[in-house]
């Protein structure tokens, strides 16, 4: 087996029936499987999964319910999975055209790569407006010390070897895993590569809250990120820089009036 496609999950059924419907249209002609890690759900995603195991036939689902979590679904994923080489995505996400092509071909020249990621076709046009794609013209990167780039757990290929070379993602983060990971990996030497031609379509959350809490969550573990990563770099002027961001918010909350500009407000409020 060249490629194993890791999928964590968690009551997803409503979702991951797109998901996998886009990988059976994938072209690749090397050998190749899925793997579905369900972190416990109990709304039937198993049902589903097993629905498009004709379609394709390398498909498996494993159960990754052991410890709730991402991290935790993606070890346990990869685990039995017989690639060498790995690629995950997620439930609710859906992968480009070529996706798979363009990966498989990456991890062939670079231990560690990312996707492009488009935010227009799952989107509704008022969230694909107000927000911005974190990932559609190369990698992302951290403000704060170490500096370093990082992308979205929902786009990364990694070969095993580089993998097991950091013991995998950890399991004690339940938020930013994938930002954890990205760094340990370049601090190990490996370098993360920006693949423009593999594309995955990211699907937002769609709900205020929703949106509000889980950029509240990445604010939170970006400074716990900066406090494990530092070394011995600060970041300069940092009350300065909090209180003109909020200046900047506060000057932008006419645009709460607004449908189309609501969401990224609440999304920045929450960071």
């Amino acid at each position: 087996m060249d490629l194993s496609v890791v999928i964590p999950c968690m009551n997803a059924a409503d979702v991951i029936g797109e998901q996998l419907a886009a990988l059976s249209r994938q072209k690749w002609h090397r050998s190749w499987e899925v793997i579905v890690a369900d972190n416990g759900s109990t709304d039937g995603t198993a049902a589903v999964v097993e629905k498009h195991k004709e379609s394709l036939p390398q498909l498996r689902w494993v159960d990754a319910s052991g410890k709730r979590g991402a991290a935790h679904a993606r070890n346990a994923g990869l685990a039995p999975a017989q690639g060498k080489l790995i690629a995950f995505c997620v439930a609710d996400d859906q992968v480009g055209t070529r996706w798979l092509a363009a990966m498989g071909a990456g991890l062939d020249r670079h231990p560690f790569v990312a996707a492009r990621i488009d935010i227009a076709k799952l989107n509704s046009p008022e969230i694909a407006g107000a927000l911005r794609s974190p990932q559609w013209d190369g990698l992302q990167r951290v403000e704060y010390p170490p500096h370093l780039s990082h992308a979205s757990g929902a786009s990364l290929g990694i070969t095993r070897a580089a993998h097991e070379a950091v013991a995998g993602f950890d399991e004690e983060l339940p938020y930013l895993e994938d930002t954890d990971y990205c760094f340990r990996l370049q601090l190990n030497g490996v370098a993360l590569r920006f693949l423009p031609e593999a594309m995955v379509h990211y699907r937002f959350k769609d709900r205020q809250k929703t949106l509000f809490n889980q950029a509240r969550h990445w604010g939170e573990y970006n400074v716990l990120m900066y406090k494990r990563y530092r070394q011995d770099m600060r970041l300069a002027n940092p009350w300065t820089r909090h209180l003109s961001r909020w200046r900047a918010l506060l000057r932008r909350s006419p645009h709460l009036l607004e449908q189309q500009n609501r969401l990224a407000w609440m999304k920045t409020l929450g960071t």
